[in-house]
């Protein structure tokens, strides 16, 4: 059955006055909505669109999912309560007809060195069980085979019987199957001693080069230099071996020193545990720097990165162990399990089965369980929490999805649409945030919010059918049926890039030259090696540091919650001048972080309340009434304004605020107009970073490159080649000319632009596209196509080709 047809088979939406049909929403006012009022039909897929900013998430997210789940946590007894978080209810007047709520969204799955595809899913432990009843030889029960359950070696050896089967000796773990060596991290981390102090001095001419441990320190050095187990006039390099134990390795020890009682400890675990302990984000930037210099990892050279003791690895089936299955691309490992033969265990051969089918229904049959959870995507993490409910037996749930179609390729996103439709056809409740038309045209329900962003927004401005959307005349539907046409004529490279034998993942031994003074883009399907390409050969090669290569992405900004737009791009200190101008006072006073701060919150503009065993709660200060500053520096104005006032505006109202009148300040105009050019004139300026998409990341970033010198970026100049990740990830379809018009302008002014894209208008808008595939995985890795858009789409020799055919109608 077609996609359309599945959608027309639907029964007729549910009158809306059958209440228990409906999820009723009205009155909602959380952020930027303006008293908004909507019936969603339960049972059916509902996609939420508008612009960036509009309030889609405030909707979606903010008010259904955000009561949903603390209503469900009040059903709970009040000491389980004690342990979660404290949720306030949303603020709208009515909020009835809901059911529970499982968000499904593109936060990243953590980085914890322990966490991996198959341990975020089922699909581990079940592997665990089948490899404890059929692994030979017979080591244990399922935890003998887990990485991350510490081992305890058993003594001697057991004698298994196995029914009629050949009896088996082996020494087993009684408890997990952790290496000992890297503790189940699959590698060890190894100091560079060179980093922590220079050999050919002495501790008394100051031999360490650890940051803050100066020459004279009580606590630090001289504990070294005066405990007597070491001769401090003595270069390090001329240390005994004994000396070097101690000065390296010694257990902690009590010494007193200058008649005070000290505890010395060698240098290494000193620095463990004073550095590496901590959070690498929680560190000052210095010393961040320095642990990155500092401490290298490599593949444990005990389990050979794999994770296990030796037991969990010599225990096999079929001549493969756990390890070997967790290594191998998903979509093989799902043959591998559908060739085993093993009536005792059916019932979960064939749920692993499902559960292995599932990635690649999903597009994701090229990870292996293996891989590390850290390092996927956020499109990629969210496909992978759906598996875990693509099998569920639950019905009537509502999920809500933000964005499911992000880092996918067209030919990706018809898979996308037929999971949301069979999640839908259970009799469950589907909320869609997305900005694609091809997922947007699936919908049984469409809401359109806007018309505009940020206080432009928050309105429902059409809500009803697809078709009623097209013809609706909202700025979604006027741009539904936008396709952008193939150029006519290209740009000439003005030289290549060369990347030779590229074999980072699953490349195989690529050979590509990527043009220069134009706009290149890398397609193919998820997981065929577009990123192992431009990022582990591109960006780090050794041709891209001569042509000066920055990398934008849509990683994580790091700043404390403090930070905002304004601290990121500089725009707070044109600001801060122009209003210390214009009332004859200093600049520090309008900073919320220095002496205009709040002095009750500190400048957080709310108080974090630690409630011991309870969840901690964050309220909005009563002093200043979140504004962030004492009111004497409230007093102050420009144009007006005060400074918390500014700070609210969007970049859209700063741009015209800072452009003229009492307020222009040229410096923040410059900088509000590069924000506007990227498509963030929706985000306010004091926005928390912490709060802002992946997408938003990245275009924050682009805003903030330097602009090129005059007559363009020449070559060996930061900033001749700009690489970007995705860049129409979060953008509505108003927005992606915009943001060709600013590629084009990149690219104009001398520099070269690499992008990674699966939207066709940019592949549509490129001078040379290289396309890698043909699948994803060991079935990609390949180049398929390199040529101009026009080639691309008169050979169709590719499914990028045929997408990007049927998209400019050719």
């Amino acid at each position: 059955m077609s996609k359309a047809t599945r959608t027309q088979s639907r029964p007729a939406e549910p009158h809306a006055a059958d209440s228990h049909d409906l999820i009723r929403v009205h009155g909602a006012r959380v952020n930027n909505l303006k008293d908004v009022s909507v019936e969603i039909p339960k049972r059916r897929l509902t996609v939420f669109t508008g612009v960036s900013g509009s309030g889609k998430s405030s909707l979606v997210f903010n008010t259904i999912a955000a009561e949903s789940q603390r209503l469900i946590n009040e059903t709970y007894s009040a000491f389980v309560q004690g342990f979660m978080p404290t949720l306030a209810r949303p603020e709208v007047d009515v909020l009835d007809g809901l059911t529970t709520v499982i968000t499904v969204d593109q936060q990243r799955l953590g980085a914890d060195p322990r966490s991996t595809v198959g341990t975020a899913t089922d699909a581990n432990a079940m592997l665990r069980i089948l490899f404890s009843r059929l692994g030979e030889p017979h080591i244990g029960p399922p935890s003998a085979y887990a990485f991350n359950v510490p081992s305890v070696r058993a003594s001697g050896a057991i004698t298994v019987e196995r029914g009629a089967k050949k009896t088996v000796k082996a020494t087993f773990n009684r408890t997990g199957g952790m290496c000992t060596r890297c503790e189940g991290r699959g590698a060890v981390s190894d100091i560079d001693l060179t980093q922590l102090y220079d050999d050919s001095k002495s501790l008394a001419e100051g031999a360490f080069t650890i940051p803050g441990w100066k020459s004279d320190s009580f606590w630090t050095v001289r504990v070294y230099a005066e405990s007597g187990f070491l001769d401090p006039d003595k270069p390090i390099r001329n240390f005994t071996k004994k000396e070097m134990h101690d000065f390296l390795y010694r257990e902690p020890t009590k010494v007193k020193v200058e008649g005070v009682n000290l505890t010395y400890e060698g240098l290494i675990p000193k620095i463990q545990k004073s550095f590496l302990a901590k959070d690498k984000e929680a560190l000052q930037p210095h010393i961040r720097a320095f642990v990155e210099r500092a401490v290298t990892f490599t593949t444990c050279p005990e389990c050979d990165g794999t994770r296990l003791s030796e037991g969990a690895r010599s225990s096999k089936i079929r001549r493969i162990s756990i390890a070997d299955a967790c290594a191998m691309q998903i979509s093989d490992l799902a043959d591998w399990v559908r060739g085993l033969d093993e009536p005792s265990v059916a019932p979960l051969l064939d749920a692993l089965r499902q559960s292995l089918d599932a990635f690649g229904e999903i597009g994701l049959g090229y990870l292996s369980l293996d891989r590390p959870s850290g390092t996927l995507s956020g499109g990629e993490a969210q496909r992978v929490k759906m598996i875990r409910h693509l099998g569920s037996s639950l019905t009537d749930i509502t999920y809500v999805f933000d964005e499911p179609t992000i880092g996918l390729h067209p030919h990706d996103i018809q898979r996308m649409n037929d999971l949301l439709l069979r999640l839908r056809d259970k009799g469950n409740t589907v909320l869609v945030v997305e900005h694609k038309p091809e997922t947007i045209a699936i919908a049984d329900h469409v809401v359109d919010l806007g018309p505009g962003a940020g206080s432009g927004g928050g309105t429902v401005c059409f809500e009803g059918t697809v078709d009623g959307l097209r013809s609706g005349g909202t700025v979604t539907g006027r741009h539904f049926d936008d396709r952008a046409a193939v150029k006519e004529s290209v740009r000439r490279p003005t030289g290549v890039l060369e990347i030779r034998g590229a074999t980072a993942n699953n490349l195989r031994d690529v050979d590509v030259d990527i043009p220069l003074g134009v706009l290149a883009v890398v397609t193919g399907v998820a997981g065929s090696g577009k990123s192992s390409l431009v990022h582990g050969s591109l960006v780090k090669g050794s041709a891209a540091a001569e042509q000066g290569v920055v990398s934008i992405d849509q990683s994580a900004i790091r700043g404390s919650r403090r930070s905002n737009p304004a601290t990121y791009t500089g725009l707070l200190d044109p600001i801060r001048k122009a209003f210390a101008k214009a009332n004859g006072v200093k600049p520090a006073l309008f900073s919320a972080n220095s002496e205009g701060a709040c002095p009750t919150c500190n400048g957080a503009g709310v108080v974090y309340t630690d409630l011991a065993m309870m969840a901690g709660v964050a309220s909005v200060c009563e002093e200043c009434e979140g504004k962030r500053f004492e009111a004497s520096v409230l007093g102050h104005h420009l144009g007006g304004r005060d400074i918390s006032e500014v700070l609210a505006m969007s970049v859209t109202e700063a741009e015209e605020f800072f452009g003229a009148g009492e307020a222009h300040t040229p410096a923040a105009h410059r900088i509000l107009g590069r924000l506007a050019d990227v498509g963030l004139g929706y985000l306010s300026l004091g926005q928390p970073l912490t709060t802002l998409s992946g997408g938003e990341r990245q275009r924050l970033k682009l805003a903030t490159l330097p602009q090129p010198s005059a007559g363009g970026t020449p070559k060996g100049e930061k900033g001749g080649i700009i690489v970007l990740d995705e860049p129409t990830t979060g953008l509505h379809l108003a927005d992606v000319e915009q943001l060709l018009g600013l590629l084009d302008r990149l690219v104009d002014s001398g520099r070269s632009v690499v992008v990674v894209e699966h939207h066709q208008a940019v592949m549509a808008h490129a001078d040379w596209i290289i396309d890698l595939g043909p699948g994803a995985g060991h079935d990609g890795g390949r180049i398929v196509f390199e040529g101009t858009p026009a080639d691309l789409v008169a050979a169709r020799s590719t499914l990028t080709g045929e997408h990007l055919a049927a998209y400019v109608g050719g």
